[in-house]
């Protein structure tokens, strides 16, 4: 379970960034959204195959994730289930974005600063 939810939660992350083109002032979306709207993305980040229900979590939770505040937020619970969990492969999780039709404006990293994201 724990597993489960910090790939959920780097998946977020990538999904927050693809909303970086819709500003908006309120924080609107929890850490429990994103886990459960990037669930279907487990076992790709796991290393097996991408299904259909992960990129369309991925569109869903990059379109909730409108405000800076949200990015951010999002960003910080990546940064926090990455710091917690092993196993994840960052390498698909980089590759997320362009295997769902997103593009973003740069790459997503456990590394990332989630101050600067806006």
């Amino acid at each position: 379970m724990e597993a489960k939810f910090a790939l959920v939660i780097v998946l977020v992350c990538v999904a927050v960034q693809v909303a970086l083109y819709a500003p908006q002032t309120e924080a609107a979306i929890t850490c429990n959204q994103l886990q459960s709207g990037l669930a279907p993305c487990l076992g790709f980040l796991q290393g097996r195959a991408l299904v259909p229900q992960c990129c369309a979590g991925v569109r869903s939770m990059a379109n909730a994730a409108r405000s800076p505040l949200d990015r951010r937020t999002a960003c910080q619970c990546l940064q926090s289930a990455a710091k917690t969990f092993k196993g994840i492969n960052f390498g698909n999780v980089a590759a997320l974005p362009a295997k769902c039709g997103v593009t973003l404006p740069f790459k997503i990293s456990p590394t990332t600063d989630c101050s600067r994201v806006g």
